[in-house]
């Protein structure tokens, strides 16, 4: 019951504030952004093939390309930052604004406390996945019905991969528990998040598609382990040619769960454990 208490006490923290539906806000307007603009941009580009090639570049899809489902893991490729943000904001905001002392008088076992935020931002991770995959797939959809383009909605796989997605953005809110944990200064996690998702790894997974030895490594930084769990990605597009050295999907979850489990136990058994000032 004490768990279940703190998975509780969790909740009621996130929903209190505004910064759970602040990110969910900015999340939303991302992917609706990316996703329908780029959607009307594909579109264009496959049913105007030869305005396409004049304006210069190499703008034609390649080909194999799911269409639908490439626009649609806009939610998951560019949006899983928001979902980490916010599980770390979950575990840095109580050393910020010192509310830890309070909340372990309440619970002082730490490990049910550090558990509860890991179990809760789970679902919470899990809900901005819903809302940012509904987002992904209405602009998506509605831009290639557009250009009178199939939409996918009526194949099994596309909704596979849309749960899957789901569940990706719900492991990297558990990995933002993980990062606070390992991170306790809010603004340097912040930064880390940020830095790492949108500069670090893009350059790291482009630099490790150059050879195979490289990119068997560097499927598993991830990124490119959720890409591989949720099925496809703007990135995989990017570097089709290394598409062999993807992981399976279930092994894609495994490196999230992973990386979650092993930061927010590292977390848990340092900066965790250190006296409450």
């Amino acid at each position: 019951m004490s768990f279940l208490r703190s998975i509780a006490s969790e909740f009621q923290k996130v929903f209190t504030t505004r910064m759970w539906w602040l990110l969910a806000l900015l999340l939303v307007a991302y992917v609706l952004t990316l996703a329908g603009g780029f959607g009307a941009f594909l579109g264009w580009v496959v049913r105007n093939p030869e305005a396409a090639a004049a304006t210069g570049g190499n703008t034609a899809v390649p080909p194999g390309v799911d269409l639908p489902s490439l626009i649609y893991t806009f939610a998951s490729s560019i949006g899983y930052v928001f979902p980490v943000l916010l599980g770390a904001l979950a575990v840095t905001g109580e050393f910020r604004h010192r509310t830890l002392s309070p909340t372990f008088l309440a619970e002082p076992h730490r490990s049910v406390v550090l558990g509860g935020k890991f179990v809760s931002q789970l679902v919470v991770g899990a809900g901005l996945g819903v809302a940012a995959f509904a987002t992904s797939v209405g602009a998506g959809a509605a831009a290639l019905a557009a250009f009178d383009l199939d939409t996918g909605l009526d194949q099994s796989d596309t909704w596979a991969l849309i749960g899957r997605g789901v569940l990706a953005m719900a492991l990297w809110g558990a990995i933002g528990v993980g990062l606070g944990a390992l991170v306790p200064n809010q603004v340097a996690a912040i930064v880390i998040v940020i830095a790492f998702t949108q500069f670090v790894e893009p350059i790291l997974r482009l630099a490790a598609s150059f050879s195979d030895v490289t990119a068997s490594i560097g499927r598993f930084l991830p990124g490119a382990a959720s890409d591989a769990l949720v099925g496809a990605s703007i990135y995989s597009m990017m570097s089709a040619g290394s598409a062999s050295a993807t992981l399976e999907w279930w092994q894609g979850g495994l490196v999230l769960l992973g990386i979650a489990v092993v930061a927010t136990v590292i977390g848990g058994a340092t900066t965790w454990r250190r006296d409450v000032t």
